[in-house]
């Protein structure tokens, strides 16, 4: 489970440097290919809830299966928990919307972390407006019954080319949306920390003149020393 501390802590690190720690691991496919956020702002972090589509069926989909509660869209709004991030698999399709923004502000009220999809919101100049984190691919207005047929709740999915299995740790920032296996979640935010307070030296010294040969990786031990004096310095 992650702790409070690295919870904390993956909200003040890229999804470039967790890209990197994950790497480091052997984990290479995990920051999804499509989702960008529509209002910018500080990152979300959360526990993965999903969703996933299949392709819509005439005989299927119309707008009267929203009045069952049980339907999986609106079921799953109104189920996921607080603080966890709803992902939804569209397949990579946004010619039909995942979700509007009365959906969007229902998770936002209910206390999620976030909402991504690999297809398209409608309504998105209202979501822009909203608080919570918000990722697509692009705006589409088209109802979600054109194009997706919502099936499952919280089962393991495809968003953005990303495999995401619920629990899974998913960060987004202004760049973009990285999944952790939640098993290796709190060591992976650990050392993401300690990146991201060695990037922060290294690009004082950079933007102060210096080359990053020796430096950037620390190949010298007077980079290294230095470092742990900055570190002291700045308490950090």
């Amino acid at each position: 489970m992650l702790t409070p501390e690295n919870r904390e802590r993956l909200r003040h690190v890229s999804t470039a440097t967790l890209t990197t720690a994950l790497f480091k691991r052997g984990f290479r496919n995990t920051f999804m290919d499509g989702p960008r956020r529509i209002n910018p702002g500080p990152s979300m972090v959360g526990e993965a809830y999903t969703l996933r589509y299949i392709p819509a069926r005439e005989d299927l989909d119309k707008l009267e299966g929203f009045k069952d509660p049980a339907h999986p869209q609106r079921a799953g709004i109104e189920e996921c928990p607080p603080g966890h991030v709803f992902v939804i698999d569209s397949r990579g399709d946004p010619r039909a919307a995942s979700a509007g923004s009365i959906l969007v502000a229902r998770l936002a009220r209910r206390g999620a972390a976030g909402i991504v999809t690999d297809g398209g919101f409608r309504d998105t100049p209202d979501i822009a407006e909203g608080a919570m984190p918000a990722f697509h691919a692009r705006p589409s207005a088209p109802t979600n019954l054109i194009r997706h047929h919502a099936t499952d709740l919280n089962v393991p999915i495809g968003c953005g080319g990303v495999p995401v299995y619920p629990g899974d740790i998913v960060v987004g920032d202004n760049e973009g949306v990285v999944v952790i296996p939640a098993h290796i979640a709190n060591e992976v935010a650990e050392e993401a920390h300690e990146m991201t307070a060695f990037e922060d030296f290294v690009m004082e010294r950079v933007q102060a003149g210096e080359t990053i040969v020796g430096l950037y990786p620390p190949t010298q031990e007077k980079n290294v020393a230095a470092f742990a004096a900055w570190r002291q310095q700045k308490g950090r």
